[in-house]
């Protein structure tokens, strides 16, 4: 798996290539650190080594109240968005009673990840959801969530628990934007996840799944970029071309915009 930010060496890109703003949503909770106890934008590193490594300059994007039009205004200042993975979505918000084990709701973080995803699928800006930001996809979108795996895969070989990530085979469907990224081959994936899709969202294609069926990743076709994945591509170099293929797909849409208009050519006179 990849290293932490202290170790992980990163690949610069050329001097002419100036790279896309990647926004990537965070917690805002309480941290410890040195002498502070506060509230803090919290997010693991291996997401931000990600991103640089893939070209791109990542801009935190902690949990704040606002509305649509707020969201969007955030949303314009950078050139991708990355939901990151975290805490279970809020039943409530695809109409569930919670589970025993369904995490207590993040309420600031639901509504402020769906505000930007609704900006972001307005806009067409490129974005990819990590594990929570698969869920937060499915369900913005009219989805349903399992809230506990282990009742149904019978096992909790999805998420053993204490920080360590287990690792389970996908297939990928050839043709899909996950198989441009990382290739079509079947291949294993770090995973850390209790929940995943149950029904899905209308407008929303299944990319990759496991033998016993579980969903692992989600497209949603159209003329944007818009891909999710259940495990942890963060964690892994190899997978981490995700990453790569956002930034590039951010790069190719600041630089089409940014394009010159031709000028106006005289009109002849007779």
């Amino acid at each position: 798996m990849a290293s932490s930010a202290s170790e992980t060496a990163t690949t610069v890109p050329s001097a002419d290539a100036r790279r896309p703003l990647i926004g990537v949503t965070t917690y805002l909770q309480q941290a410890a650190t040195g002498v502070w106890d506060t509230t803090a934008a919290y997010l693991h590193a291996a997401y931000l080594d990600a991103v640089v490594e893939a070209g791109g300059i990542p801009v935190l994007l902690p949990p704040q109240p606002c509305d649509d039009d707020q969201a969007a205004q955030a949303l314009a200042a950078v050139d991708a968005l990355v939901i990151a993975g975290g805490a279970d979505v809020d039943p409530r918000r695809y109409d569930a009673a919670p589970h025993p084990l369904t995490g207590a709701p993040r309420e600031d973080r639901d509504a402020w990840e769906a505000a930007l995803l609704r900006a972001a699928l307005e806009a067409g800006t490129p974005f990819l959801g990590i594990c929570r930001g698969l869920q937060v996809l499915n369900v913005e979108l009219g989805g349903t969530l399992i809230q506990h795996l282990p009742d149904v895969v019978g096992d909790d070989r999805y998420q053993v628990g204490a920080g360590t990530f287990g690792s389970e085979e996908i297939q990928i469907e050839p043709g899909s934007l996950l198989a441009a990224a990382i290739g079509p081959e079947r291949r294993a994936v770090p995973v850390y996840h209790h929940q995943a899709v149950d029904g899905v969202a209308d407008g929303l294609v299944v990319t990759a799944r496991c033998d016993d069926g579980v969903i692992e990743a989600l497209e949603r076709p159209g003329p944007g970029y818009c891909l999710a994945v259940q495990w942890h591509p963060e964690m892994e170099t190899d997978d981490r071309r995700l990453l790569a293929a956002l930034v590039e797909r951010a790069r190719a849409r600041r630089d089409a915009s940014e394009t010159p208009r031709p000028p106006d050519l005289p009109k002849e006179h007779a």
